[in-house]
């Protein structure tokens, strides 16, 4: 295995591992990762976190991304270099097309051109993907595609006449996903700007795209997007852009726990006191505010001007 050796054991094929595991199906199941892994590397092949499961099931069983964890961890080395790659999912990305903001990529040589009003899925393979330009201004990174709110940005054409790249992860992003946009931001060079629920999980979701998370700490420098804004939406729109105070949610004992423990993370207080600073509202008024109801003043405006607005009078943190 090229990626993980043992310095003091050059040339010796077998790695010693000396760690303690509570469970010793836990140890089981990490040397079963570990021998697929090998093979992948050997044959130079792909395989999903699924097609690991499957190769034996019964020692595998709600063991795998644990055992993928634990090998990273161990020998210091990136999910991807172990040739286990997430599954084609619904992640969806929509870049409008040439000259309005494009950014087509090459692909085992093939040149693939954005323009699709439904999306397009984010590659896995990013390492196979190459030569991608673009002539958009920033990218627009939305926190869910549920509520159709993704679609209607796209049936709105609103890459078209912004001049941007529309990127979602339907919630908590995949590897996959935060790789795409880490590559993006690299190549680019643009801006990203964030539109998540004003509540604790949709600061959460937007930290693993900042800090990365806390399960995959191994992979922070290689996906993380440092240079990342927060556009909405914030306690204060609702004065800014008329939301009706109707809109406003109350937060649940779950929220207001998982607002307790962000608050408390000393990182994200002195790294992002903007984002601290919004959420501690939200908090301190045991409310929250979702994205779409930014539309209750007006179906049109989320698209027609609240994004533009923000971005223009810098109204992000």
């Amino acid at each position: 295995m090229s990626c993980c050796h043992s310095p003091r054991e050059k040339g010796i094929n077998s790695i010693l591992i000396y760690v303690e595991f509570k469970h010793e199906s836990t140890l089981i199941a990490m040397l079963r990762v570990l021998q697929i892994v090998q093979q992948l590397l050997q044959q130079n092949r792909h395989a999903t976190k699924r097609d690991v499961y499957y190769s034996d099931p019964a020692i595998l069983k709600g063991r795998v991304n644990q055992a993928l964890n634990d090998i990273c961890i161990h020998f210091q080395c990136s999910r991807s270099s172990l040739h286990v790659v997430m599954q084609v999912s619904t992640v969806l990305t929509y870049l409008p097309i040439l000259n309005l903001g494009s950014a087509p990529f090459c692909k085992h040589g093939n040149l693939t051109k954005c323009i699709n009003l439904q999306g397009f899925p984010v590659p896995v393979h990013i390492s196979q993907v190459s030569h991608i330009s673009s002539g958009a201004d920033y990218i627009l990174l939305v926190e869910k595609e549920t509520g159709k709110f993704f679609q209607r940005l796209v049936n709105d054409k609103f890459c078209g006449k912004n001049r941007c790249i529309l990127l979602t992860g339907k919630g908590y992003p995949d590897v996959a996903t935060r790789s795409f946009l880490r590559r993006l931001t690299d190549e680019l060079h643009l801006p990203v700007y964030a539109l998540m629920d004003g509540d604790p999980y949709g600061l959460d979701i937007l930290s693993v795209y900042r800090f990365g998370s806390l399960t995959m700490a191994y992979d922070a420098e290689v996906l993380a997007v440092p240079e990342i804004f927060w556009l909405g939406v914030h306690l204060s729109d609702c004065l800014d852009f008329h939301i009706p105070e109707e809109c406003l949610l109350p937060l649940t004992e779950r929220d207001k726990r998982k607002a307790d423990a962000l608050l408390s993370r000393s990182y994200l207080k002195h790294l992002a006191p903007g984002w601290w600073t919004k959420l501690a509202e939200f908090r301190s008024q045991a409310v929250k505010l979702e994205i779409e109801a930014v539309s209750a003043a007006s179906f049109s405006l989320l698209a027609d001007h609240y994004i533009q607005s923000k971005i223009q009078g810098k109204g992000y943190v």
